[in-house]
């Protein structure tokens, strides 16, 4: 494990909405980041699958922790989700990078996967820009 790895699990432990949700961080590197989330029950909607606030949730986050993965410590100025298919599954995973990054702004992209058996879909892709916090 390396020192990011380790801030960054710290960081994800103090978000008492995280650990809510039961989001893990199974990636910290400079410039990638890979948060997995479990669905269960309550965090489907009347449909059966993933709410879109979950899968919203995993977008913003990763977005975060990869955008601080360059700037140290950030916040999302905004971003924009396009969801391209339901997240009928077991497991969520969302795998953001750095697309451009520079002393106080970085924009990154978060794919969001769901995994049903040994299956791996896209479910929704997030662009968005975060913020260097002073």
């Amino acid at each position: 494990m390396s020192e990011l790895f380790d801030f960054g699990q710290k960081i994800l432990a103090k978000q008492n909405f995280s650990a809510l949700l039961g989001a893990e961080l199974t990636k910290f590197e400079p410039g990638e980041a890979e948060l997995t989330l479990v669905i269960r029950d309550e965090l489907k909607q009347q449909h059966g699958f993933a709410h879109g606030g979950v899968i919203s949730y995993l977008a913003d986050n990763s977005l975060g922790f990869v955008g601080g993965s360059v700037l140290t410590d950030v916040v999302t100025s905004e971003y924009k989700i396009n969801y391209v298919r339901p997240a009928i599954g077991e497991k969520l995973i969302a795998r953001a990078s750095v697309l451009a990054s520079g002393k106080r702004q970085a924009v990154c992209q978060s794919k969001i996967f769901v995994i049903d058996g040994n299956k791996e879909q896209l479910v929704a892709v997030a662009q968005g820009t975060l913020n260097k916090v002073d």
